[in-house]
């Protein structure tokens, strides 16, 4: 341990959608689907879809919300990332309009790529570089993953919602609250999950010409089902935790079937894996962190509970990550 230096902790979690709802039924009108076939597939009944809402503009809501609930000022923070597979821009950065929105000015600022583990990476980058006692980092993972679907794709367009969630960070606990990480990429299966896609070899013409959404939905599954329960074991293993130790396993919302073959794997009671995906979808970067902010306002995680989060995706990755709350 080391002496005369405090550790981060999580102060305050919060989430943004926007405010359109688009129901399975709905979908229905734009492509060959029902509820039924969705419903019974994914486990999802409706998500948030932007009327015009964009990333930035959902991670500053997160970020207005963290600070009024920490009641800190946005000078105090001196440190934002934004997870996000769906930026504004490629430049200037999704946190550096954060910065903006909310007059952070003292904070430094950047983007992280990850996917659907890009929150738990996120969290990692941050805890990392808060290095002076006292201060304050704000970790969102935000989406608009609607602009990069083809809606008349139903294998995909009807998987995914918008959505933003996030955390701020502390350091000034006297304890160890992160306890344990496992961060992991599988480059081979790359081609698994692509998203935005960009032609090349366009010169001299303009080439800002995106591919929509693309999943190998089966390879997604047995990654899932087969390395989640790895990456949990192993974050458990690092931290000296038991399994049933656990308090709440937050884990990615991408299909309910996922969720419930991991429980089922590692041979726990499917109540301590709560569940929001049939209001919001896969919002990939902001799925865990949405969830933890439901769970946090509706008091189901508590002070001193055991959370493991674990997501997986793009690239491929996964990612667990061991916090006491």
């Amino acid at each position: 341990m080391r002496v005369g230096l405090n550790y981060a902790r999580i102060i305050a979690a919060a989430s943004a959608v926007p405010s359109r709802i688009v129901t399975n039924d709905d979908l229905a009108g734009l492509m060959e689907t029902s509820d039924e076939w969705i419903s019974t597939r994914t486990g999802i009944k409706r998500r948030h879809i932007s009327t015009g809402e964009t990333t930035s503009f959902l991670a500053s809501q997160v970020a207005g919300k963290l600070l009024d609930q920490a009641r800190i000022s946005p000078e105090d923070i001196e440190l934002i990332i934004v997870a996000t597979m769906s930026p504004d821009a490629y430049t200037p950065s999704v946190a550096a309009r954060v910065q903006a929105s909310i007059g952070a000015r003292n904070a430094a600022c950047f983007d992280l790529s990850a996917a659907c583990s890009g929150f738990v990476y996120a969290l990692e980058a941050g805890e990392k570089l808060l290095t002076r006692d006292g201060a304050c980092a704000l970790v969102i993972g935000a989406e608009v993953l609607s602009k990069l679907l083809d809606w008349s794709e139903r294998s995909t367009a009807v998987l995914f919602g918008d959505g933003a969630g996030g955390v701020l960070i502390k350091r000034d606990a006297p304890e160890r609250r992160f306890l344990a990480s496992s961060l992991k990429t599988y480059g081979e299966m790359a081609d698994s999950i692509k998203a935005g896609e960009i032609q090349a070899g366009c010169f001299p013409k303009t080439c800002l010409t995106y591919r929509p959404f693309q999943m190998d939905g089966r390879a997604v599954y047995k990654f899932a089902t087969h390395e989640v329960p790895e990456t949990i074991r192993a974050v458990c293993q690092k931290a000296g935790v038991k399994l049933g130790q656990v308090d709440r396993f937050l884990l990615h919302q991408a299909n309910y079937r996922i969720i419930k073959q991991v429980a089922r794997r590692l041979e726990l009671p499917l109540a301590k894996f709560p569940v929001n995906i049939a209001d919001y979808g896969n919002t990939s970067a902001a799925s865990e962190a949405i969830l933890l902010s439901e769970c946090w306002q509706k008091q189901e995680v508590q002070k001193g509970d055991l959370v493991l989060l674990a997501g997986f995706g793009g690239g491929l990755t996964t990612a667990g990550m061991l916090v006491r709350l």
